[in-house]
């Protein structure tokens, strides 16, 4: 499969609009073309070791979790790690991309996968994603009367000078007991201070004069981390046991809410894979379920009566992999061979 076309196909599985505003996400190191991928290495971390794997695997192309590049490179040596990666990439031919908080945010995404691990329950995202763009042009829409038509003319006229001013229309509307010419448009918000001064030098026009903000739409299903309702409540004890089966794990990091015990039952569990602070902090639950949380938000929780569940940050994360292959060969259609990483491993371990 052509490069461009396995993108691109990749973008359709998960959309980048879906992304983080601070995130780092799709292609980020493309060989040049012409270059066909045959062989496609997932990991969730990208590390010397996982890309030394993926040279001894003929891999042609590397689909990290974790965005390898996040800050910006000045340059490009053999000084650093995350340099070497790049210097490694090119010289033996293999494109890098990464979806991270693409795949938080899907329905079938990492979060659905974690949340297996309670056993059967329903679930909401906690933060919903919006739509890529307005339901139209623009970022608000402004809306007038007036029954002063001459005047109007020269009103119209002064607002289509106005750049980034789209869907401007008229038409007649009865208001006060007479006939009026309404206008509505759409405007950025550049546009927006200079439709307003317009329209304040007259203050009939001013005073007759509606704002609105448009919003994008929300989208269901979609979004980060998720509120898990189960079906029959159980044990914090019964809980431990699902989550260390699912992410197999010998061990995981606990603290027991305020006036709770390892009997008490737990219902509702918000979760999010990685690091889960932000999108968990202020959600009533039985149960909060992450991979790290900072010390100060695990201690408000607790005092809250909040138990808190820790996996450390890719064991949340990385046993999604299995599934996604899966999945990838499916939309895919096969086209391509994909591989699991063997070498990629959560950095920290029991000692």
């Amino acid at each position: 499969m052509d490069l461009r076309e396995l993108v691109s196909a990749l973008n359709d599985f998960a959309s980048l609009s879906l992304a983080a505003s601070w995130d780092n996400v799709g292609l980020l190191v493309e060989p040049s073309p012409p270059h066909t991928v045959n062989t496609l290495l997932l990991t969730n971390d990208l590390t010397e070791e996982v890309m030394e794997e993926a040279v001894q695997k003929k891999a042609d192309f590397i689909l990290s979790y974790h965005p390898p590049i996040f800050t910006p490179l000045k340059r490009v040596t053999w000084k650093t790690w995350k340099e070497r990666l790049v210097v490694q990439a090119l010289e033996h031919r293999i494109g890098i991309y990464s979806p991270h908080t693409t795949y938080d945010a899907i329905p079938h995404g990492v979060n659905n996968w974690l949340e297996k691990g309670l056993g059967t329950c329903t679930s909401v995202p906690l933060q919903l994603s919006t739509a890529p763009s307005c339901p139209s042009e623009g970022t608000h829409r402004v809306e007038f009367c007036t029954s002063d038509t001459q005047h109007l003319d020269m009103v119209l006229s002064k607002i289509k000078d106005i750049k980034e001013i789209s869907c401007l229309t008229t038409f007649t509307a009865r208001a006060e007991d007479e006939e009026q010419t309404r206008v509505s448009l759409n405007c950025s918000q550049k546009a927006l201070l200079d439709v307003v001064s317009l329209l304040s030098q007259n203050s009939l026009l001013y005073h007759k004069t509606e704002i609105l903000l448009l919003q994008k739409p929300l989208l269901p299903h979609t979004g980060m981390g998720r509120l898990c309702t189960l079906s029959k409540p159980v044990s914090l004890s019964d809980v431990i046991e699902r989550i260390k089966s699912h992410l197999k794990l010998h061990h995981i990091r606990l603290a027991v809410g305020v006036g709770k015990t390892l009997e008490s039952p737990v219902k509702k569990v918000a979760l999010c894979a990685g690091a889960g602070s932000s999108i968990l902090k202020g959600t009533e639950a039985d149960l909060y379920f992450t991979g790290e949380m900072s010390h100060h938000d695990v201690l408000d929780a607790v005092a809250n009566g909040i138990s808190v569940i820790l996996c450390e940050h890719s064991n949340t994360e990385r046993g999604f992999l299995s599934e996604l292959r899966d999945m990838l060969a499916i939309h895919l259609q096969n086209k391509i061979n994909i591989i699991v990483s063997e070498k990629d491993r959560d950095p920290l371990k029991v000692a």
